[in-house]
């Protein structure tokens, strides 16, 4: 059982309040009143006071001797070495270390830095770097085996001086964790003793505790708040005309708001307006959790789009959270990489079947659009043929409706195919393989691929001298933690992973062969925040987590459940002609049909009017993640219920149109068939 010690940094001879350990501070010294807190924190086993061998700290070796404390002298300058020489003294295991200028220290936030110490398996924790808790509650806790490594090693007087500084320099080698303060805007708070005005604050602030208990946080606050005459901040609430009079006011009203400023008032248009059904959709989110999200209306939803795919495991799971935030209180963007990036290229490496180097982006576009330029260098063509939803970049989009912009002689060299026909792949190569550099392939999308095509495409691309390229900005995570290339057994030339590989995070990587990675070093793909270091440290617990709870194949079980039993519900309603469910279970699709008079965008305008009415946010697909559980899955068999039964009305009744109060969903285009 290791031997936990927490250590009371004490001298007299400060040179701003001279003797300010032992002065009076609600009818103890201040020393006694540090002590009293970490004989409370909860896993110490012992406390010491360390102090210089100087004559004037006699004085707290005398204090320490009357009230049974021990004490370990050691040289005043010397820092670090009198701390190192008080644990092994006092033959810790872990060590925490106090300074006697914080007598408002809360045991119970030192209990928390001790613990994440320990649950973590860190060399080094503190609540003070970044600063987010009142100055005068600093505490940090270290394994001895690192303080031990410190004192032998530090040099600089400004590191034997302060002890830790030198630790806190090496966060990756030491392992250091942060403790961070929930309450935001303490940081600014002073509650530490330097100076004599310190000293009349703490003795205002003291008159107002208990004596004999240590100080709790809530308790400093109130009390602080009290002698401030600080009055507690209101919310300010945005009022809104005839909030209980419709479900979508407060997104209706946000909507009006953001399109001052914003074209379609979104981002994205997958996520706008024009694909909702009109004045009967929940248009702004306002937070998520596991498998659910709540409008801005405080509507509750089972979220079936999850966020256009990036959210694999869940809303605010905790393992991905976990590590952004350990990572936040590191930093967020760099001059210079971080070993994040290795770290997480080495985890690609190992799962993705083609990858043996990695570059990371920030989204698909990217990715994708770097194995294209990467396959122009590599073959010396300028062609590229494409399969699938590639993002919105020049080679791609202009083979597409929504061209504009893009120059004539860019959309001249690329050309769509339709998936899984392979006859069409074979005579278009015989035609214009030697002008081929890429064939970019969704491995699955709307439909599972036909048994030998990704094969046959791997043949040809080989026998022509093109690159294959998966586009597996979808399919990585979620068929697979390899992506669809593990799943299918065929490997490509460069894969184009996003999307879940960060669990909502920006990020995304190109992967392949070495032999065209390398290539990375001539061409320029080159972006700011391609190491972007939160976004790193969330793919990296994502893909871990991926692993370790075997994710991909929850997704395959829960996803078919959930398929196969809306299927039901589908054809009991006599609805198969109308709307069906297409390819594979991660990841089904849902796909309209025209039924007499009545044209398939009208109908999928009433099902997803019907579905959002019910507690089920969705789009286009059944997104499925992780954290999505039996209770979802019942909302949403109920909702399809709801639906089904008032399309089937609508239909039989032939009243659709005017039952979608508006005009009915058109795609941005269609670039996904069941073929």
């Amino acid at each position: 059982m290791s031997r936990t010690v927490a250590i009371v940094q004490a001298r007299m001879g400060s040179s701003r309040l001279p003797g300010k350990v032992l002065m009076d501070l609600g009818g103890h010294p201040v020393l006694h009143r540090v002590v009293r807190t970490a004989q409370s924190i909860a896993g110490i086993d012992d406390v010491w006071v360390a102090t210089s061998d100087k004559p004037a700290d006699d004085a707290v070796a005398e204090w320490c001797a009357e009230t049974g404390v021990e004490c370990f002298r050691g040289p005043e300058d010397d820092v670090l070495a009198r701390f190192a020489g008080a644990a092994a003294a006092a033959r810790a295991d872990i060590v925490m270390r106090i300074t006697a200028d914080c007598p408002l220290l809360d045991p119970a936030v030192a209990g928390q830095v001790l613990a994440l110490l320990r649950r973590t398996g860190a060399g080094y924790a503190s609540n003070f770097d970044p600063r987010s808790w009142p100055d005068g509650l600093d505490c940090e806790a270290m394994r001895r085996s690192v303080l031990d490594t410190v004192n032998l090693e530090a040099t600089r007087a400004f590191d034997r001086e302060h002890v830790t500084p030198y630790i806190r320099a090496r966060r990756g080698r030491f392992r250091v964790e942060s403790l961070v303060c929930p309450i935001p805007g303490l940081a600014d708070e002073r509650w530490t003793l330097d100076t004599g005005d310190d000293l009349e604050r703490l003795r205002a602030l003291v008159e107002h505790l208990d004596p004999e208990t240590p100080p709790a946080l809530a308790e400093i606050l109130s009390v602080s708040d009290s002698l401030a005459a600080r009055p507690d901040p209101e919310p300010e609430i945005e009022a809104r005309a005839g909030d209980n009079e419709g479900r979508y006011t407060g997104s209706d009203a946000l909507l009006e708001r953001a399109e001052r400023t914003i074209p379609l008032g979104s981002q994205t248009f997958s996520k706008s307006r024009i694909q909702y059904p009109q004045a009967a959709a929940p248009l702004f989110l306002d937070h998520g959790d596991a498998g659910r999200v709540w409008d801005v209306d405080g509507n509750e939803y089972v979220d079936l789009v999850s966020g256009l795919l990036p959210i694999v495991l869940g809303y605010r799971d905790p393992d991905v959270d976990t590590a952004i935030r350990r990572q936040l209180a590191a930093g967020i963007t760099f001059s210079l990489a971080t070993e994040l990036e290795a770290a997480l290229a080495e985890r690609l490496v190992r799962l993705i079947p083609c990858a043996e180097m990695v570059r990371f982006g920030k989204n698909g576009s990217d990715v994708t659009s770097a194995a294209v330029r990467l396959a122009r260098a590599a073959t010396g063509r300028d062609r590229v043929v494409m399969t699938g939803y590639h993002g919105w970049q020049d080679w791609y989009i202009g083979a597409t409706p929504r061209h504009l912009g893009v120059p004539d002689a860019v959309r001249a060299l690329s050309t769509t195919m339709p998936f899984n026909d392979l006859d069409a792949m074979e005579d278009l190569f015989a035609r214009q393989g030697d002008e081929i550099a890429a064939l970019v392939v969704e491995p699955a999308s709307a439909a599972e691929p036909h048994e030998g095509y990704l094969e046959g495409l791997r043949d040809l691309t080989l026998q022509h001298g093109a690159l294959l390229v998966f586009d597996e900005v979808i399919t990585g995570c979620r068929w697979a933690a390899g992506g669809a290339q593990a799943h299918y057994g065929v490997v490509p030339d460069l894969a184009a992973f996003g999307k879940a590989m960060g669990n909502g995070m920006p990020i995304s990587a190109i992967v392949g062969k070495g032999e065209y990675m390398r290539l990375m070093e001539d061409i320029f793909f080159s972006a700011t925040f391609g190491g972007e270091a939160l976004s790193l440290a969330a793919a990296i617990a994502t893909l871990d987590k991926l692993e370790r709870e075997e994710v991909p194949a929850r997704l395959w079980s829960y996803g078919g459940e959930l398929k196969h039993a809306a299927e039901d519900r589908i054809a009991t309603a006599g609805l198969n002609d109308v709307i069906a469910l297409q390819g594979a279970a991660p990841w089904p699709i849902l796909a309209f049909h025209d039924r007499g008079g009545t044209n398939a965008a009208a109908i999928k305008t009433l099902f997803l009017r019907e579905m959002l009415a019910a507690g089920v946010l969705i789009n286009a697909s059944h997104n499925v993640c992780f954290a999505h559980d039996d209770e979802d899955r019942d909302i949403v068999l109920a909702a399809y219920d709801r639906a089904l039964d008032t399309v089937k009305g609508a239909l039989d009744a032939g009243d659709v149109l005017s039952r979608i109060g508006g005009t009915p969903i058109e795609p941005v285009f269609s670039v996904r068939k069941s073929a």
